[in-house]
């Protein structure tokens, strides 16, 4: 009878050791996951478990709470229209629009540029879809010279169709341009009270964002994203972990360390394109250009989807003005010079001068000063000061009150500056009260000479956009 209670009590203790065995087991298993496997057991719930195929992210615990873990993407995975071949390396570009003016494309071509991002167009305040001025011409001089072609749209849509509208419009309009690049978003602004979008939210911006890039992707077109970092990170005014997990990002970030831009900025996004300057300076680009460093180029490049023939578009000389479209009748007040350009100087020549009672047709005025006028067939530009509609008008000539005869200008056109320093004035007299000091000339600094007198030794003179008068003895002529 012994031997039974002692195995019995044998018995017991293997249980008991089992038991706690099996307790230290769970309990480990709870600290190695961080679940509560009481919790779990009686929700009928296994522990959270991460798979690499799911691109909505990882979910993990941390102090019980449940969060969402950052997904390394890789930028092979991201959606790629291109035929030629993506492959990881490191490649620098441009993007320009109208305003850095007319680009020498062949002096660009030169430097270290790979790629252009060119604005193709934008929608206005009023909603209107509008191309650049100056998109054509830019992608057909750079794909002249080499340059690999990306375009963006400035977009201001508040509807996923409005959006979609947007990407049918560019993918008409780059269709017979061999596009390499990707096909950009661009939204800005929109926090502005005037701006169409002030009242969205953010899922609706991203929602339309992701409307336009999937539209372009169907369209056979690369799709990215661009916006700054301040509203990129920590999706603080887009939802971008929904965008990077599918398109390529281009973000805008100053300020930041550019001596080895192979290294991307402390960044914790996916990033394809960095906007690491809008100061830039290029050969062949008059004005500040943007500064871009891409992680990833091309093996050759696209064909254009439609390979018909296309217009030869000549410089858009009018890419920084905007003019009002007029058609009326005008003639000079009293002589004016017609330049091929609207600017004065050595940057235009003059083609035709126009007296009073001669007529050209003026087709467009600018709010800087400038008149397109036709003259004998010819589209020209003049001074809109200079000009009148009214063509009973006589000579506007002015006068020197103190020696009392008109004063008569023989045209010429000629670079002149100061042997020291003289006052340009508004009008050829210095005790006419109404003749003002309105700039002065120093020496080395140069201004056109359109008129002299040689009677009483004052000269007409065109500096910084204005007609003035200076006494002739104060200045040269320089080579």
């Amino acid at each position: 009878m012994k031997k039974v209670y002692i195995f019995a009590a044998i018995a017991i203790v293997i249980c008991v050791t089992l038991i706690i065995v099996d307790l230290s087991a769970r309990h480990k298993l709870n600290n190695e996951t961080g679940n509560d496997i009481e919790t779990l057991i009686e929700t009928n719930k296994e522990p959270e478990t991460t798979d690499s195929d799911d691109n909505s992210g990882d979910v993990v615990f941390e102090d019980g709470v449940e969060t969402e873990e950052k997904v390394e993407i890789d930028i092979n995975d991201l959606l790629n229209a291109s035929n030629v071949g993506e492959k990881q390396e490191i490649t620098y570009g441009i993007d320009v629009s109208r305003y850095q003016g007319v680009i020498d494309w062949a002096k660009v071509s030169e430097s270290n540029t790979s790629f252009a991002m060119i604005r193709v167009g934008y929608r206005d305040s009023s909603g209107v879809i509008t191309e650049d001025k100056t998109a054509k011409y830019n992608m057909q001089e750079a794909e002249k010279y080499g340059i690999k072609i990306g375009v963006y749209f400035f977009s201001t849509a508040v509807s996923a169709e409005e959006a979609q509208e947007e990407a049918d419009w560019v993918a008409d309009y780059i269709k017979q341009y061999s596009i390499t690049y990707p096909v950009v978003y661009d939204c800005e602004g929109f926090n502005k009270n005037t701006s169409r979008q002030f009242n969205l939210s953010k899922d609706e911006r991203t929602d339309i964002a992701m409307a336009f890039m999937d539209r372009i992707y169907d369209k056979g077109y690369t799709p990215m994203f661009y916006a700054a970092v301040n509203e990129l990170k920590d999706n603080a005014k887009w939802n971008t972990t929904q965008i990077e997990r599918k398109y390529k990002i281009w973000m805008a970030w100053y300020g930041q360390d550019t001596v080895n831009l192979e290294n991307k900025p402390l960044y914790d996004g996916q990033l394809s394109m960095w906007q690491y300057s809008n100061h830039g300076s290029i050969e062949g680009i008059d004005a500040d250009v943007d500064l871009n460093v891409a992680y990833f180029g091309y093996d050759g490049t696209e064909v254009a989807k439609d390979a018909s023939p296309r217009e030869e578009v000549a410089p858009n000389i009018e890419a920084l003005m905007d003019f009002i479209e007029v058609n009326e009748t005008v003639t000079a007040k009293n002589e004016t010079n017609l330049r091929d350009k609207p600017v004065q100087g050595e940057d235009s020549s003059i083609i035709f001068t126009i007296t009073n009672g001669q007529t050209a047709t003026r087709t467009g005025m600018s709010d800087d000063g400038w008149s397109r006028v036709i003259f004998n067939g010819v589209t020209c530009y003049a001074r809109t000061n200079l000009l009148t509609t009214d063509l009973s008008a006589t000579p506007q000539i002015s006068s020197d009150d103190n020696s009392g005869f008109k004063t008569k200008f023989t045209a010429c056109n000629e670079k002149v500056t100061a042997k020291e320093l003289v006052n340009l004035r508004s009008k050829p007299s210095v005790t006419d009260e109404d003749s003002m000091v309105i700039a002065t000339l120093s020496a080395g600094d140069t201004a056109i000479r359109t008129g002299i007198n040689t009677d009483v030794g004052w000269s007409r003179v065109e500096y910084n956009g204005q007609v003035l008068y200076c006494i002739s003895s104060y200045i040269y002529v320089v080579e």
